[in-house]
């Protein structure tokens, strides 16, 4: 991804000043939310080891393969956090991750190891559903009836 574009996360900054510097490991995610934007970017971009390393040690799969993943990522939505600043050494996130076909909508738990934010786990939640006259999560800028839905 070039650093000019948009980052995939929806921050609404480009690319190369919100995630990229995350993923090439120049600094630390300073929120729990932060962190979720980032690895919900690495799943975009199928960035298997950044995933792996911002996963925490009692949780992190031993294995995780993204090459073959056919997955279409929408959008991202931040629904509610709780704790998870820069003084909490634990924090939750809400989000709502829409994917061709579906969403991933989960209550994820991050704690502090070694001073950095690690996903620990999730609570898978049902979907969440997106009005027919609200904004499309693709973020095409169109209601949701005219886009996706």
């Amino acid at each position: 991804m070039q650093p000019q574009h948009a980052c995939p996360c929806g921050s609404g900054k480009p690319y190369g000043e919100c995630c990229a510097p995350l993923h090439r490991g120049e600094r630390g995610a300073a929120t729990a939310e932060a962190r979720v934007r980032s690895r919900y970017s690495a799943y975009v971009l199928k960035d298997g080891d950044y995933l792996r390393a911002t996963w925490h040690t009692s949780t992190r799969p031993a294995l995780l393969e993204l090459a073959d993943d056919t997955t279409r990522w929408l959008g991202l939505r931040i629904l509610a956090t709780a704790q998870g600043g820069e003084g909490d050494e634990s924090g939750s996130v809400e989000f709502a991750a829409d994917y061709a076909g579906g969403q991933l909508h989960e209550r994820s738990r991050f704690v502090r190891e070694g001073g950095r934010w690690r996903y620990l786990d999730g609570e898978r939640l049902p979907p969440v559903k997106v009005g027919r006259n609200e904004p499309c999560p693709c973020g095409s800028g169109r209601k949701f009836k005219r886009c996706c839905g």
